[in-house]
């Protein structure tokens, strides 16, 4: 008789191997339980509630305010992805929850989930239409308060790229940074923390220009930073900047709206200047890094031209634009910057 195992690895009839069994399929297919798992869970304060000790289920209920079914499994679910820990009865923060999901450090990626949760798993759910016909909703259309938090959650997810381009670039001979599209100011204050002799402009839509101003403000740079509201697309863009940040802007658009943008950019900067594009750069193929590949995804729920790029396709943008390529390196994750000269 033939074992399943055997079964497993057998060749069909016309020679090749048999199918492995649906596991991979099911894993891939209940993403959606533990993605919402894990939103739900940050929702109603799991881990902030274990940030100052570890607890029992009772005590985690009492903290939270869940009935004790509702806390284990909530808790168990976060055990079974590795974001809890269990001993015995008692549950604790494992190292990544403690670092990002309980509010007591820098990096917190809690309005990553808030967004992801209340605004990109709502589009998704209509994915399939969004690919055939477009998106039901541009996220650069949302009401003032989904947009706060759409920028807020944008804003968590590349504090660490934005660090690290403050961090690897060199900006001694910089002065003015003109940051296009830049979102809460946060690459602009990364920049502007690193660097003390870079002043810049942020250039926002007004929506997000106000959370930008907000933000600004908060970190004391408004001195240093400041805020101008327009669409990059019009070519209304201020002048006389030697260096233009588009960071998290390219996948907004198509190959012809880039084109277009990075004349208008080129168009702002002074002679000699330079040009940084941070976004989910990929290979030739647009299958590396996987999460810029699943990007595009996202990209699509939520825009109407929206796409991933590689590398070579943003080089060949680059020359009719008026700049030179001088090199692409990564930043943080799937994150990645292109960099540019003025020719």
């Amino acid at each position: 008789m033939t074992t399943s195992a055997a079964a497993a690895t057998a060749a069909s009839s016309d020679g090749h191997p048999a199918p492995q069994g649906a596991e991979p399929i099911l894993r891939l297919a209940a993403g959606f339980m533990a993605a919402k798992h894990l939103f739900a869970a940050s929702e109603l304060g799991l881990f902030e509630a274990l940030a100052g000790s570890p607890a029992t289920i009772d005590a985690l209920a009492a903290r939270t305010g869940l009935t004790a079914r509702a806390a284990r499994i909530s808790a168990d679910a976060m055990v079974a992805l590795g974001l809890l820990e269990r001993d015995g009865g008692t549950y604790r923060n494992s190292d990544t929850a403690a670092t990002f999901l309980a509010g007591t450090a820098p990096s917190d990626l809690r309005p990553l989930l808030r967004f992801w949760d209340k605004i990109s798993y709502p589009a998704w759910t209509g994915f399939a239409d969004a690919l055939a016909t477009g998106p039901s909703q541009e996220i650069t259309k949302l009401d003032d308060a989904l947009q706060h938090v759409a920028s807020r959650g944008i804003e968590a997810m590349l504090t660490g790229p934005a660090a690290a381009l403050a961090a690897s670039v060199d900006f001694s001979a910089r002065q003015r940074l003109l940051d296009v599209g830049g979102g809460t100011g946060s690459w602009s204050i990364a920049i502007a923390r690193a660097h003390p002799h870079v002043s810049a402009t942020v250039f926002e839509l007004p929506a997000v220009a106000a959370v930008a101003h907000i933000r600004i403000s908060e970190a004391r740079l408004g001195s240093r930073i400041d805020v101008v509201h327009g669409d990059a697309m019009d070519g209304a863009l201020p002048t006389g900047y030697d260096t233009c940040l588009l960071a998290n802007v390219i996948h907004y658009y198509s190959p012809a709206e880039n084109q277009a943008l990075l004349r208008h950019v080129h168009a702002a900067t002074t002679p000699g200047g330079v040009l940084l594009l941070v976004d989910f750069w990929t290979d030739p193929t647009h299958t590396q890094p996987l999460m810029a590949a699943l990007m595009a995804g996202e990209f699509a729920a939520h825009l109407r031209n929206g796409d991933i790029y590689s590398v070579d396709e943003a080089r060949e943008w680059l020359e009719p634009a008026g700049w030179r390529f001088a090199g692409h390196q990564t930043l943080a994750g799937p994150i990645s910057l292109i960099m540019a000269e003025a020719i």
